[in-house]
């Protein structure tokens, strides 16, 4: 009997604790995060890239860090759309791009819509380039 009652006592006791430690720690580094997207995005491994363009693009967009935080990333987005050989990862980073609002990217939209040699990634920058003009009414 004795153990039936210690086993759901110590998950209640775990759970609690958890709960109790998990609102002390509320406040996020904004800046320790996009450092580290950062990092990711010029990082050699393919994956860890790509998967930073997009959840720094995904955080913009969700509110959780303002495109002037994450401007610091913008120049390895950049380098990412103009030297990355899959469309992939082009892709990606001009949506993350896109997110922060970078004229600076919006000018790339524009270059790769007129003068890039694939087609899939041509018709992505003119898609972005117009829908950048047109929130910047």
């Amino acid at each position: 009997m004795k153990k039936y009652f210690l086993v759901p006592l110590v998950i209640t006791l775990l759970l609690a604790s958890t709960t109790a430690f998990a609102g002390s720690n509320k406040t996020v580094k904004k800046d320790a995060i996009v450092d580290n997207l950062k990092v990711g995005l010029t990082s050699d491994n393919y994956g860890l890239k790509v998967s930073s363009a997009y959840v720094l693009g995904q955080l913009v967009s969700d509110g959780i860090i303002n495109s002037d935080d994450a401007s610091k990333t913008i120049i390895p987005l950049m380098k990412i759309m103009n030297d990355e050989e899959s469309d992939e990862a082009r892709i990606v980073a001009a949506l993350a791009l896109y997110q922060l609002e970078s004229e600076r990217g919006a000018v790339l939209f524009d270059y790769a819509a007129r003068y890039d040699n694939s087609k899939r990634f041509s018709r992505i920058g003119a898609v972005l380039y117009r829908a950048h003009n047109e929130r910047n009414k």
